[in-house]
This record gives structure tokens, sequence and C-alpha cells, in this order.
């Protein structure tokens, strides 16, 4: 798979040693440079890449403005490049994929176009079994629910691949959550509330985008905006119309509406 690959920075010496940097990795490919934030905006739009190197401090539309400029598509993967430790915070907010300090350590690089190459390889996979399961789910309800089981039982196959620490920036501060910890995740607009057994912290980030993160043998959706850690689950406990409670080992309750039912019936005994 070709990573295509935009460099947004506003000097030209900072483009020309990154493009060197990146020559070792053969599936990035480089199809455009930008020297400011407005000409960014524009290339992401038109070019659609899967990677863009964001230096943050320009003139004009500095980095974060190019994040925000783009929100109106399905926005790239970003690895902002900058001088500057202080906006480390600001990017973890942005979601970047990751933080690189100028001159950009070569082993560092790799690293970030390793975690580049497995949320691409997620992403795609992900999509491609939404739309098949989309297509079963019209013209053969019960292949449909074989497929969801077969597609979990693959996944647990290489469980390594999902995250094991989240970073969170709340209240002007980066947590690293780890994730075994999290007993619930509940959508409020376009943030996450993310509950530990003591404390809830809050992440920019939609729901569809943090579900392929975490390992599915764990993490279950049991409400249209409700994401359940099943190994934290105590009991369950029935209500009414086909609805039920699960209780969790911090003594929190969190409701599973009827048409997830089936999902927690294989998940929890």
């Amino acid at each position: 798979m070709t990573i295509r690959t935009i460099l947004v920075d506003d000097e030209k010496l900072a483009i020309q040693g990154l493009q060197l940097r990146l020559q070792p990795f053969d599936d990035v490919e480089i199809i455009d440079t930008c020297a400011n934030g407005r000409e960014a905006i524009r290339k992401i739009k038109t070019e659609k890449p899967d990677l863009v190197f964001l230096d943050i401090q320009m003139p004009g539309f500095d980095g974060f403005s190019v994040v925000k400029g783009v929100m109106d598509i399905e926005p790239p993967l970003f690895v902002f490049v900058t001088a500057y430790e202080e906006h480390a915070i600001r990017a973890f907010e942005a979601n970047a994929i990751n933080y690189l300090m100028k001159p950009v350590d070569e082993q560092k690089l790799a690293d970030t176009i390793e975690r580049v190459r497995q949320r691409l390889a997620e992403k795609k996979s992900a999509e491609d079994a939404e739309q098949l399961l989309d297509v079963l789910a019209e013209v053969a309800p019960e292949r449909a629910a074989d497929f969801v089981e077969t597609a979990t039982t693959a996944t647990s196959e290489s469980a390594d691949r999902f995250e094991k620490l989240i970073n969170v920036k709340d209240r002007g501060q980066i947590f690293r959550v780890e994730v075994d910890s999290i007993e619930h995740i509940e959508a409020a607009g376009d943030y996450m509330i993310i509950s530990t057994g003591d404390n809830s912290l809050v992440l920019r980030e939609t729901m569809k985008d943090l579900e392929r993160r975490l390992d599915p043998r764990k993490f279950q959706r049991v409400h249209r905006s409700t994401i359940v850690n099943l190994d934290l689950v105590r009991q369950v406990r029935p209500h009414t119309n086909g609805e039920c409670f699960l209780v969790l080992e911090s003594g929190s309750e969190v409701k599973v509406s009827r048409s997830y039912r089936d999902v927690v019936a294989r998940f929890v005994h």
C-alpha cells in the first residue's frame, strides 16, 4: 500500500530535509509540498492524501488552523513537525498520530511511519468490513450475523495491533490512560467521555475512530453512544422491553439497548 503524503512547511530547507529522511521508506510517496497553511488546506482537499507532515508555526494559517480547515472532509493522518515543545499538548488534542521535533530523529521517524502503516491498515480493514456487512444485512441477514462472529475471531488473532495506552488531553494536561482500566466510554457530541473506576476524562474523537483503536474482544458497543469494557462487567441486570443494565466493577451501571442485546450475550458469561 502506497502512503500518499504531503509535506507542509514555510521553510524550504525543512521540506528538503524531510524529503531526504523519507526516501528510505519505499511505500511513502510525496505527492506535493506546501509552503503555507492556506495552500495546504486547498491541496489536502484536492489531493486527499493519506498522511500530512505539518509544521505548526507558519505565517497566517498555522498547523492547527490547517487541521481545523479540513474537518469538513475525511481528514488524513497528521504528523506535526516543529521546533517548539510547548505545542505538544495541542498536537495531541488535534489527534495527531505523532509529534516530531526538528531536526527530525531518524528512529522516531521510522517509528512514526510504522504507526501510520498500522492505522491505515486498520482503517481500510474496518471500512471493508463495514461495506461487506451492509451488503450482507440486506441480502442475507443470517449470514451477516455469521460474518460478525468470524470477523471478531479474526480480529482477536491480531490483538497486539490495538492500543494499550491512550493519550487524553483534558484540563490542560495529557493523561496516559491504560486501556484495560477503562470501564466505559460515552459519546457527548464531538467528544468521548472516558470513564475509569475513579476518574472521567474528555477526549475529542469520534466514536467510530476510537472504536477502531480498541480490542473488540474486550470493548463492545452496547448502545448507540456507549462502549463498555466487557472484562469489567460484574453483573447483568434485566430490564423492561428486552433491555438490560450492566453493572461494572466500580458499581456504575450502563444501559444496554435492545438492538445490542445479542452482542452482550456473546461476550458476557
